[in-house]
């Protein structure tokens, strides 16, 4: 999938020659005039990073990223990654833009070289911040189930276990004893068909949050085990 990039720039050939660079590297390029404008497409379709010019009309590009970044209205789209242009090389500027949010700072004018080098950069950089966050949310989906699944058995074992010995001391030609066994395996077999829903309910949940990523496969054979344990416990009650 292209990676989308929103420009913006009140100059018109600054437009046109990313526009023609970008493109012809496989990018998909979207371009605004001024900030106003840059926020209206922001919201119609998130773009992946955002390389910005920091002195235009209606909107520098402090005041774009100050509200992009710390305004609840645009809360969704603070994590786009921005890229800032400017004339001004003073590091008070610098600094500034960097404590607004933006993640690089070029100075005009500028090579286009270097330009893609520091669009790859922040690309590569976004994409090992989801991976780490996904990693995260995966190790939390792990450990939610193995919490369920140490529930699960805690509060299994003492009726097995109660089935167990009363089956062991049995007389079957004892009818009372016949009677009252009976009454014990429904008894039990209740609280365990009780646990095995809730806990395939805290599994669906679990899975309902599950990052997308597909390069870890922990989830998915913890998973097999939990359905290891349904197809016993179920084939058993």
């Amino acid at each position: 999938m292209k990676r989308k990039i929103l420009i913006v720039d009140d100059e018109p050939i600054n437009l046109d020659f990313f526009d023609v660079m970008l493109s012809r590297l496989g990018f998909q390029v979207e371009m605004a005039e001024d900030g106003e404008e840059a926020l209206d497409l922001i919201q119609e379709d998130k773009p992946d990073l955002i390389i910005l010019d920091n002195i235009m009309p209606k909107m520098t590009g402090w005041e774009f990223t100050r509200l992009l970044k710390r305004s609840k209205a645009y809360e969704r789209y603070s994590d786009i990654p921005i890229i800032m242009f400017s004339a001004m090389d003073a590091i008070k500027d610098k600094i500034e833009g960097f404590e607004l949010g933006i993640e690089d700072y070029i100075t005009k004018p500028f090579n286009f070289s270097e330009v893609l080098a520091r669009i790859r950069a922040v690309l590569r950089n976004k994409e090992l911040a989801r991976k780490v966050l996904n990693r995260e949310k995966r190790l939390n989906v792990i450990e939610g189930m193995i919490k369920s699944y140490n529930f699960f058995a805690q509060h299994l074992k003492e009726p097995m276990l109660n089935i167990l010995q009363t089956a062991k001391n049995l007389d079957a030609n004892n009818p009372e004893q016949m009677a009252h066994f009976k009454s014990k395996v429904i008894e039990e077999s209740e609280k365990v068909l009780s646990a095995l829903q809730s806990l395939e309910e805290e599994v669906k949940q679990q899975r309902e949050s599950e990052p997308s990523a597909n390069d870890d496969n922990d989830l998915e054979e913890l998973e097999e085990k939990f359905q290891r344990h349904f197809q016993s416990w179920n084939q058993n009650t």
